[in-house]
């Protein structure tokens, strides 16, 4: 059985397949109706699992969700009960309920820790928090968290395709906390607080130096150390930007500003 994968974005496509993995294990289950209300109400297990799959299917995501969450519920000792804790974080996370579905994925790796699932449970939390980044004008903390579960998914399992997903989403996400540290610097630089704004244009050359933001970073040196009155650094930076960067905007920009303020240094 394929899961509905209309309207989704091709980063969920991974989780989706995964997940389509795990429901064909189903086959052969009998189908029935699940009820709108999960209250208590006893079901063989066999019908409480295909209930959830065929609400999942029909792409009642958070209905299915619950209905997973009561097999494990009816039956903590079926060997169900452990699939239905990977489906169910999987179902919540189709609802796009992140926090519960963090919460489940790790439910299922404290209990099963050497399970052959583990490793899309740990790229599902991963997920959950990656498509929850917003915007740098906004907190960064989900980004953080999205790094760190990205980070250990290519860490414990480097060879899988689930780390092969995470190091591209690595890249982006890395972009994206260096753009917070470049706004933030820029506030500094429109606010005349120069000395910290160079500090979080340093941030951005050591520690994101890989990311798209690096050019103008370095820019952004050459213009702080100016105005601090520091055009050696200045020129120091305008070197590393040339060097680098040659042909790039930021380093024609640099080589004007460095000819204009500091004339008796160059910018290569």
């Amino acid at each position: 059985m394929i899961l509905p994968v209309t309207g989704r974005s091709p980063l969920r496509l991974l989780a989706l397949a995964a997940a389509t993995a795990l429901l064909g294990l189903t086959a052969g289950c009998a189908g029935t109706k699940a009820k709108k209300d999960v209250a208590y109400v006893a079901r063989d297990v066999d019908t409480l699992y295909a209930a959830a799959k065929d609400r999942l299917d029909k792409g009642d995501a958070r209905q299915a969700a619950a209905l997973f969450d009561e097999v494990e519920r009816q039956h903590p000792y079926s060997p169900w009960a452990r699939r239905a804790q990977l489906m169910s974080a999987f179902s919540y996370y189709a609802a796009r309920d992140y926090a519960k579905s963090v919460q489940s994925a790790q439910r299922f790796l404290s209990i099963h820790p050497g399970n052959k699932d583990a490793p899309y449970a740990y790229y599902l939390v991963a997920l959950c928090y990656y498509e929850q980044i917003s915007d740098v004008t906004r907190d960064q903390k989900i980004t953080q968290q999205a790094l760190t579960a990205l980070t250990e998914v290519t860490r414990r399992y480097p060879n899988t395709t689930y780390a092969i997903d995470a190091r591209l989403k690595l890249d982006l996400v890395n972009d994206h906390l260096a753009g917070k540290e470049m706004e933030i610097g820029r506030f500094y630089q429109r606010s005349g607080k120069w000395l910290a704004g160079t500090l979080r244009f340093r941030t951005v050359i050591d520690k994101y130096q890989a990311t798209s933001h690096t050019p103008e970073a370095l820019y952004r040196l050459v213009e702080s150390y100016l105005v601090l009155g520091l055009p050696e650094q200045a020129q120091k930076s305008a070197a590393v930007l040339g060097a680098n960067y040659p042909g790039n905007e930021w380093y024609e920009r640099a080589y004007e500003l460095m000819n204009k303020k500091a004339p008796g240094t160059t910018a290569s």
